[in-house]
């Protein structure tokens, strides 16, 4: 009967336990399910983040605007045109507007409208700007077009000043040619000298007392008449200037060393002209002795004569 009544007791008290357990984990289950629901009502709570980080949509269309513009000022920038210190200007007003726009912090509607009015200014400059630009390059092509064509007619005209100079320095060229003066019938004789005074002809050296030159001038109507001077030059068999054996420089830097010089008062008609290279004293040797005639330093012609 006690061990019974001990067994009874035993089970009771085995319930109680099993009881209060199961109590304790349904009271700590509760706790962190109430704490869960909290703290997810504490998160759904909060604010989400939004896009645009402390402006409203309408500061941000604003911005997006501005930046927009400011592009559209470096394309106008690209032109290059005398618009550019201006366009600079007003690019760094948008800019200064941008910097403006992002640092506000919930802007009153009066300010919203204050952007809004500047940026619509800004739009506004631009917009005058292009068109003056535009104006500009229309301007500039109709410039370069009058300019091309102005070069054309300089071209033109500079080809027939060059064909006109040239021409004209051909006709100078003809008439210089034409008139010089060209001589021909170049002739040397030896002469003696008779006892009666009167000269002969002779071939031998040691009879020689003189060599007559002579040459004829052409006639020549367009010619620079009056006094007319020529040079002879006479050569003997060691190539060795007879006569005056003087010297004479020209302008054009050359030189003529001559024997005797002659003379002609030309009128444009033909004439004949002679000169003598006498002796004095030295005898003339054998052998051959050649003369060439210059008109300055230009040789018309030559001749030769050979003593016995």
């Amino acid at each position: 009967m006690k061990k019974h009544y001990t067994s009874e007791w035993i089970r009771v008290l085995f319930a109680i336990f099993f009881i209060f357990g199961i109590g304790a984990t349904f009271f700590l289950f509760s706790n962190e399910l109430k704490e869960s629901a909290e703290k997810a009502k504490v998160v759904s709570n909060k604010p989400a983040y939004i896009g645009f980080s402390r402006e409203n949509s309408a500061q941000k269309s604003i911005l997006d605007s501005l930046n927009i513009l400011r592009l559209e000022y470096d394309v106008a920038l690209l032109e290059k045109t005398s618009l550019s210190q201006q366009l600079e200007l007003e690019k760094k007003n948008v800019q200064n507007l941008m910097d403006i726009i992002q640092v506000s912090k919930n802007p009153s509607i009066t300010q919203m409208q204050i952007f809004r009015r500047q940026l619509s200014d800004l739009k506004t400059a631009l917009a005058a700007k292009i068109t003056e630009i535009k104006n500009l390059k229309s301007q500039n092509k109709s410039l370069l077009t009058e300019i091309e064509s102005q070069n054309v007619v300089m071209y033109q005209q500079k080809k027939e000043n060059d064909t006109l100079i040239l021409n004209q320095k051909k006709l100078e060229s003809a008439i210089k040619d034409a008139s010089k003066l060209s001589l021909n019938n170049f002739k040397v004789i030896a002469l003696h000298e008779k006892k009666s005074g009167k000269e002969q002809e002779t071939e031998k050296a040691k009879s020689t007392k003189k060599l007559k030159i002579s040459f004829s001038v052409n006639g020549n109507a367009i010619a620079k008449t009056g006094k007319r001077v020529f040079y002879v030059q006479v050569l003997d068999q060691k190539n060795t200037v007879l006569g005056e054996n003087k010297l004479v420089e020209f302008d054009n830097d050359k030189a003529l060393v001559y024997s005797f010089i002659v003379a002609v008062d030309f009128q444009g008609k033909p004439a004949n002209v002679y000169g003598v290279l006498n002796s004095d004293g030295n005898e003339f040797k054998k052998g051959t002795y050649f003369v060439n005639f210059f008109d300055k330093q230009e040789i018309m012609g030559s001749s030769s004569i050979t003593l016995e």
